[in-house]
């Protein structure tokens, strides 16, 4: 597997180590989904790190407005349906420059909510119309805690928004998560790559 430092995505060494790359995903149009099972096609998502990094390249969807979401699971990706509480705010600006500002989402939150987790919305289809960013999961694995998680990511949005979005929260289970899917609230993911990456 490669070895990636943290100073590569900008990140502080003093609050990552360095990163190995376990699996990238690449969509291609022909599904709504991209998932990562532990044990299945050489994903690791299990005790071996404490820390998993998520990276978001260009992802592009096939319908409009359409929201970039997640789910986990702890039997392998047979249910994604675990019990999540997040947190949501956005800090945006629009292309006309007639509109700015920072505001909390309660729209695109969940309490304790069990169907998929918002990690940014409005999702365009034109070629300038994508989203990037980063999602970290600590301690998949623990059979003791709750799994938390934290999300940033910028999509340039169907009516002309930049959205700078932070999500964060936890999946409210003491089992362990082994599998989590990332996808389009409607229609397909018609571009782009997430790569996963062990936190040493």
């Amino acid at each position: 597997m490669a070895d990636y430092t943290a100073i590569k995505y900008n990140v502080p060494f003093s609050k990552a180590g360095s990163l190995k790359l376990i699996k990238t995903l690449t969509a291609d149009g022909s599904g709504t989904s991209l998932s990562f099972v532990n044990g299945t096609s050489d994903v690791v998502l299990d005790s071996t790190y404490k820390e998993y990094m998520f990276i978001f390249k260009n992802i592009h969807v096939a319908t409009n407005d359409a929201e970039f979401v997640f789910n986990v699971s702890t039997d392998a990706g047979s249910n994604y349906n675990l019990t999540k509480t997040t947190a949501w705010f956005q800090s945006y600006h629009n292309e006309g420059d007639t509109a700015a500002g920072i505001s909390y989402e309660d729209g695109q939150d969940l309490a304790q909510g069990t169907g998929t987790a918002i990690i940014n919305y409005n999702l365009g289809t034109d070629n300038d119309e994508n989203l990037s960013g980063y999602f970290h999961l600590f301690n998949p694995s623990s059979t003791t805690f709750v799994k938390h998680f934290i999300a940033r990511t910028n999509n340039t949005e169907a009516s002309g928004y930049s959205i700078d979005a932070y999500m964060s929260g936890y999946v409210n289970s003491t089992s362990d998560v082994d599998a989590i899917q990332f996808s389009a609230s409607s229609g397909n993911l018609d571009a782009g790559t997430i790569q996963l990456f062990g936190v040493e």
